[in-house]
């Protein structure tokens, strides 16, 4: 055994590691077998499924995952591992459900303390998070493959739900138990799994606040809910966007009349909907107009942006599966992933009030509406994006027809704190033992609420933000997939950096 501050081992970390996440082994290994339960469960977020609470869906997600880490300390404990002093709990689940001020039942979170292990002497504790809410399921998968069929394949897991984000429990409680197979240190460890982060991460911030007291004095929370450029390095999110979301509504009639009477007397509410839409986006190059909606760029972050666009190359755009002649608005990579980072961009997500195309009448349409999401720079304020918004798309409504503008979400954006020198060496480390390359960094596209709030809550936390949402993982989208080997070696690169966090104390 080492000793208890020491650092593990690389090669005897990646053979344990190994063979829990190799993709011969769905058969085997009791982390992919409970994976592949958790596919199996069709716990959609609250935002995409109203009656989560009457299906219990939701209940048996965070009853799985409970019963997962319990088998897994018993069968790491049962080979000689000290793991058995593992707990675990369900906030707000079935057998206790808690409920918000307004009446609604608040989602379940399930909650694992981890004692510090080994020679570590401090007291503090590392915050450890994902989510088990789900995406809806999308259409159409690929022969073979479903949202709740699991597929191990090419090595990677396919279904919902498996790397955004059912893996990240399995990939924090593997390298934890990589470190006490060799007899090393860590802290106590808070692993904290919620259910409502795909819709509007409400509830975290009520257990965040109800568990204040138990979670002492944090000082490394990592996220394990993002994305990565490559499958070849350890990729570091810094920043993550605001979103703005909801639904535009467009009233000119209050019922379809024939259009060969009506067009070139009555406005079609379609054209309403692109005059007010040019009000906010260019739609020569999507560039955001109002003033409103825009942040200066930091410098250090356009040279993150010019560093991490050098290692991808056509990476920066090249997975995503456009049709035969597409392109991306740019080819700049820098411009790209600050495009996707730091500038406010505008998606419609939905539309409806349309019928099929192949069996539309010729029949002017009365209303519409348009489901918008604006995604903001990381340091603009969310609700006062919101009331602009609303303001700029209501006012003087074209025609004088019925316009009102619903903000369902409202998230705020987050800019990582800068790094300690400890964990910097950690990371690169780690990055360059277990992938063989530097490890690199860049903002994000997506939102993740809470993580201002977890912020400004544990202002002298380090923040370790990653994930394994790279090329071709489709979150959110029709086949959905874990990369395995890069879901491993991330967590043998957490371990080191948990191990790492320890022996900086010593």
């Amino acid at each position: 055994m080492k000793s208890g501050n020491s650092l593990p081992d690389a090669e005897r970390t990646k053979q344990f590691i190994d063979a829990l996440w190799r993709p011969d082994g769905a058969d085997t290994s009791p982390v992919l077998r409970r994976l592949m339960d958790f596919v199996r469960i069709p716990n959609l977020s609250p935002a995409y499924e109203r009656d989560w609470a009457a299906t219990g869906h939701a209940d048996a997600a965070a009853e799985l995952l409970a019963r997962s880490v319990a088998e897994l300390a018993a069968h790491w404990t049962d080979r000689g591992l000290p793991c058995g002093d593992i707990s675990v709990e369900i906030l707000g689940g079935r057998a206790a459900p808690l409920h918000d001020p307004a009446g609604a039942r608040r989602t379940p979170a399930l909650l694992a303390e981890i004692p510090a292990h080994g020679e570590y002497a401090g007291r503090d504790t590392v915050l450890i998070y994902g989510h088990m809410d789900k995406q809806p399921e999308m259409k159409p998968w690929s022969a073979g493959l479903g949202p709740r069929s699991p597929v191990a394949r090419d090595g990677k897991l396919y279904g919902r739900g498996a790397a955004d984000d059912g893996y990240a429990l399995f990939s924090a409680l593997c390298a934890l138990a990589a470190l006490r197979e060799q007899g090393c240190a860590h802290a106590r460890v808070l692993l904290l799994v919620e259910g409502r982060e795909e819709s509007d991460g409400e509830d975290i911030a009520y257990y965040l606040n109800t568990l204040e007291k138990r979670l002492g004095a944090v000082s490394l929370i990592t996220c394990l809910d993002s994305g990565a450029g490559d499958y070849q390095r350890l990729w570091l999110t810094t920043s993550l966007r605001g979103l703005v979301g909801g639904v535009l509504e467009i009233s000119v009639l209050d019922g379809p009349v024939h259009s060969g009477a009506a067009s070139g007397i009555v406005p079609s509410p379609l054209r309403v909907l692109r005059i007010l839409l040019s009000r906010l986006e260019d739609e020569k190059n999507g560039m955001i107009k109002p003033s409103a909606f825009r942040t200066a760029i930091p410098k250090d972050v356009r040279l993150e942006a010019k560093k991490a666009a050098a290692v991808l190359g056509a990476g920066v755009y090249s997975h995503f599966p456009f049709v035969a002649g597409a392109c991306p608005v740019e080819v700049d990579g820098a411009r790209l992933l600050l495009n996707r980072s730091w500038r406010s961009r505008l998606s419609i997500v939905g539309l409806s009030g349309f019928p099929e195309a192949r069996g539309a009448g010729n029949v002017t349409l009365p209303r519409l509406e348009a489901k918008l999401s604006l995604r903001l720079p990381p340091t603009l304020d969310c609700r006062q994006a919101a009331d602009a918004l609303k303001t700029l798309l209501e006012a003087d409504p074209p025609y004088g027809v019925r316009v009102g503008f619903n903000a369902e979400a409202c998230m705020a954006g987050w800019r990582a704190p800068g790094q300690s020198a400890w964990l910097r060496g950690a990371v690169n480390r780690a990055s360059r033992t277990f992938f063989g390359n530097q490890a690199a960094s860049f903002g994000e596209g997506g939102s993740i609420d809470f993580m201002r709030t977890l912020s400004q809550a544990c202002p002298h936390a380090q923040m370790l933000v990653t994930g394994v949402l790279g090329p071709h993982s489709n979150a959110h989208g029709a086949d959905e997939s874990l990369d395995l080997n890069a879901a491993g070696k991330l967590s043998m690169c957490l371990a080191h950096i948990l191990a790492a966090h320890a022996h900086r104390a010593a």
